[in-house]
């Protein structure tokens, strides 16, 4: 590019907006570009290398300011930077916003000429620009970042001794969580700025309760510099640290200012009636009364299949431990497991006594993964067991029934249709309770779930797999935990008001709040009577009154009425947002009918929505005609899938209904035998031990003439534990009809055939096609063996530092198509290669709380066996992954036929 050094800024931040859905957050974060960049790939290179130049563009103005009017926050986020190389140079500015969020407006401004964006139908102006975005003359200007934010970003060549100006602003309706309504900002400068300030203006003519402003990176030099005036309608924080109080030290750089500002903030509730504001022919009711809660009777569906193994069902467990003892002694609960069979703690819901809290906690300690998904019948299962207890008279009249359902996959076995799953669980539900879908992780279908749940009056909340699992688990249940009431109804005269949003609400919970919205057909407030009726604790909740609109110059005499429309753009905001939620059920046209609705009000109000897009033409430059950059609101399963792609996301294998994988066998580790039955949804697992040199039998097949042994190998020496670690580190393959004969060692590969031998190293990625067997090596990992018209064997490498003092390399063997071998086939593994029948009982406390023991019946014996793991390598050579397995003891006594020393051999090619 001609005239430009390279030299670039990026200019990243955000303002307030929500937090888990009720909370507003952003990030502010101002860097150089190739800082950002470096820092993604995590180059090594030092950042102290960075041209001169750059030192060039000056940023010398970030302003965040954001105002709030009854509950709807109006963001306007301000960048100034000047460059003042002789040069042009590229800045960038990057912005992170709640996905709840419509972006209303982009402008820059450069030397003078103001380029702003246009809100577009989102398919025009895809079509418009389809030949500008197939040439790569523009890309997406949004992007998912993290869990509940979206990531805004734009860049423009600056030209030499030139300012730039970049304006964003955004608007959302916060709402009220727990008690509270919170922004938080996110700043990470990075830098330091001349003119950087926080700026939050409340006005809440509801009066105000209380208001508290904090950041986590506070010092006692930082703290007085937050300032807070607060009245009874309004309240006004800000933050504008000097550069030098930026410092992080003397004559350096560095910032402080490094994490989160967060403002959190409450009204007054004094009318049961709540509050309604009218202004400019618009209304908005805010209803959130001081009530008390109402029993509730809650199912806890919980996916226990194989994907839910390993640190999945460890936060599970702890998050329903902690979720049992908030449970309240005045409600009832059931527990319902499930993966490919369905199982019950309890027949019925039980009172949440002291005693049986304890009973269903130690439950929840022996519960564990295994199986396949069977959803339909597990959530089938949880309304039956409500719809019978309330039949039988069992629950107060006046509580809520609800169930909530988590699950990590997709149904894999019984209906697995997702529509007639969520036509089952309708017609079932027949609108009696309410049901909450939570899905954990990536491998969840979350439309599948947001729409079962929105049609049986709950909602959908995905949960990400990661360390905090289970606050985000615990802190959902903290939402729905106090029902104050049921079937909640908000009626407005018919001849006063239209164009009304949803006024009928399944039920109202402790710390949340109700808000609806209309247009008044005329300003006469004289016949706007205004009554709320629902179900309570005791009695039928009923109140009623009049309408009158709030005086704002009384309650806001020195203030310009900025924000005159705030109530249209609310009633906008909401109505958008509820139409978009019910476009994604009901018939073609009624979707399609709704679709239209919200696609005409979001043009209308200039709102990014996920039917519309922004459009920004950038200027001309030396090389380029000016090109459009497109802004799109993502939804919840492109952001998901965003994750995936961005993550190197593997998804978990899932297959046709009706379909089974086949079995897998293998040895690998200490050495640990694996049998996995997918059949069953389960596996077994033992281990080998005896002293280092011992050949055993793996498979033999007399009828196909197929042989393998392996032998085991110990430590270089004994390890301060005293227990000395044994591996298989040689593997012989033979196939007599076929005269192939094949050996396997950390060291390398020996193949003898048609009377020659041929070396392979694992070093080396080679392949061989003979006319019996075919080879192929992947480089230190893999050599995978395929016997003509028969079986296939992996076996894999695992490399151990050289100089560990312990431990040695090892090789793991797994057989594939172990069904086109004979049925006389035997060995420690071959045995197993045609199925084994068992079953488990009496599931109870083990040694170790995660992992239960059980009573096996398998060949005529009783076996005490423990639920465990093993793992598998296939996929991953390096760190395995985990499949559950149940564990039979003293070296598979009991399982395997015989004893552990008829399985030993005196050579490596011998069969006895």
């Amino acid at each position: 590019m001609s005239g430009l050094l390279g030299v670039r800024l990026l200019l990243l931040w955000g303002c307030a907006c929500l937090w888990l859905s009720s909370s507003a957050s952003g990030a502010l974060v101002i860097s150089r570009h190739n800082e950002a960049i470096q820092e993604r790939r995590g180059a090594a290179r030092s950042l102290q290398k960075r041209s001169t130049n750059e030192a060039m563009v000056e940023v010398y103005s970030v302003t965040v300011d954001c105002t709030v009017t009854s509950r709807f926050a109006h963001t306007v986020m301000t960048s100034k930077a000047f460059n003042k190389a002789n040069s042009s140079q590229e800045i960038f500015f990057e912005v992170e916003l709640p996905k709840t969020a419509f972006i209303t407006n982009f402008s820059m401004e450069i030397e003078g000429q103001v380029y702003v964006g246009e809100v577009k139908e989102k398919e025009k102006a895809k079509k418009q620009y389809e030949k500008a975005v197939s040439s790569g003359q523009t890309a997406g200007l949004v992007k998912a970042s993290g869990r509940k934010m979206e990531k805004f970003s734009v860049s423009v060549n600056i030209a030499a001794e030139s300012n730039v100006t970049f304006v964003l602003t955004y608007e959302e309706l916060l709402q009220r969580k727990l008690g509270r309504y919170e922004l938080l900002t996110r700043v990470k400068p990075k830098t330091l700025v001349q003119d950087f300030q926080i700026v939050t203006n409340i006005y809440e003519p509801q009066g105000i309760s209380y208001v508290d402003a904090h950041a986590t990176f506070l010092s006692n030099e930082l703290l007085p510099l937050v300032e807070k005036t607060v009245t009874e309608r309004k309240a006004h924080i800000s933050f504008s640290p000097t550069m030098e109080q930026q410092r992080k030290c003397p004559g350096c750089d560095g910032t402080l200012i490094d994490g989160d500002f967060i403002v959190s903030y409450d009204v007054k509730r004094e009318k049961k009636l709540g509050d309604i504001q009218v202004v400019n022919g618009y209304f908005v009711h805010f209803f959130a009364p001081e009530l008390p809660k109402l029993p509730k009777n809650v199912v806890f569906v919980i996916d226990t299949s194989t994907s839910m193994s390993g640190r999945k069902m460890e936060q599970t467990r702890e998050a329903m431990l902690a979720i049992l003892q908030q449970v309240h002694e005045d409600d009832h609960f059931a527990i319902v497991r499930f993966d490919s069979v369905i199982e019950t703690w309890k027949d019925s819901l039980t009172k949440a006594t002291k005693e049986n809290i304890t009973e269903a906690m130690d439950y929840i300690r022996r519960i564990y993964s295994r199986g396949w998904t069977n959803i339909n019948d597990a959530v089938l299962t949880a309304v039956n067991m409500l719809v019978k207890d309330r039949q039988m008279e069992r629950l107060p009249e006046r509580s809520a029934d609800m169930i909530i359902l988590l699950t990590d996959g997709m149904p894999s076995v019984g209906e697995s249709n997702i529509g007639k799953i969520q036509e089952n669980v309708r017609t079932a539900i027949g609108g009696n309770m309410s049901l909450y879908c939570l899905g954990f992780g990536n491998d969840v279908d979350y439309s599948f779930l947001d729409v079962m749940s929105r049609e049986n009056k709950g909602l959908a909340r995905r949960i990400f797999e990661a360390s905090d699992a289970v606050v985000q688990l615990q802190g959902f249940y903290d939402e729905v935990a106090s029902p104050l009431l049921l079937e909640v109804d908000m009626h407005y005269p018919d001849n006063a008001v239209d164009s009304l949003t949803t006024s009928h609400f399944s039920q109202l919970f402790n710390g949340t709040e109700i808000v609806v919205a209309g247009h008044l057909m005329d300003n006469d407030l004289d016949n706007f009577l205004v009554e709320v009726v629902g179900q309570g604790l005791e009695e039928d909740f009923r109140v009623q009154g009049q309408v009158s609109a709030a005086d704002w110059d009384v309650f806001y005499p020195d203030e310009e009425y900025i924000f005159g429309d705030f109530t249209e753009r609310l009633w906008a905001y909401l109505t958008i947002q509820q139409l978009l939620e019910k476009s994604k059920s009901g018939t073609p046209d009624e979707k399609a009918n709704t679709t239209a609705k919200a696609l005409d009000m979001s043009l209308q109000y200039s709102f990014v929505t996920p039917l519309t897009s922004m459009v920004v033409t950038k200027p001309e430059t030396e090389d380029s005609t000016s090109s459009p950059l497109i802004a799109d609101k993502l939804t919840e399963e492109q952001r998901q899938q965003a994750e995936k792609m961005g993550y190197n996301y593997i998804p978990a294998q899932s297959y046709p209904r009706h379909y089974q994988p086949a079995p897998t066998y293998f040895v690998d580790g200490d050495p640990h035998f694996m049998i996995e039955l997918p059949d069953r949804g389960d596996a077994l697992c033992f281990n080998i031990n005896d002293k280092p040199g011992t050949i055993f039998n793996l498979v033999r097949d007399s009828n196909s003439g197929i042989l393998v042994n392996g032998e085991i190998i110990g430590d270089k020496k004994t390890p301060p534990d005293g227990k000395i670690n044994t591996y298989f580190w040689r593997f012989g393959i033979v196939h007599q009809t076929l005269g192939v004969r094949l050996e396997v060692s950390t060291e390398d590969i020996s193949l003898f055939q048609d009377g020659k031998w041929v070396k392979l190293l694992w070093s080396d990625a080679a392949s061989i096609k003979g006319s019996n067997v075919d080879l192929l090596v992947t480089k230190d990992r893999s050599l995978t063996v395929t016997l003509r018209d028969s079986v296939k064997f992996v076996i894999l490498l695992h490399k151990v530092w050289k100089k560990h003092p312990y431990h040695r390399d090892y090789l793991g063997f797994y057989t594939l198509d172990s069904h086109l071998l004979s049925p006389d086939v035997h060995g420690l593994l071959g045995q197993f290669y045609h199925g084994i029948n068992y079953e488990v009982a009496d599931l109870h406390p083990g040694k170790v709380p995660e992992k239960p023991d059980a009573t096996m019946y398998v060949k005529g014996q009783e076996l005490n066996v423990t639920r465990g793991w093993q793992r598998d390598f296939r996929n991953d050579v390096k760190n395995g992954e985990n499949v559950p397995c149940w564990f039979i003891h003293n070296n598979g006594t009991g399982l395997i036929d015989g004893h552990v020393t008829d399985y030993i051999v005196s050579g490596l090619f011998k069969s006895v």
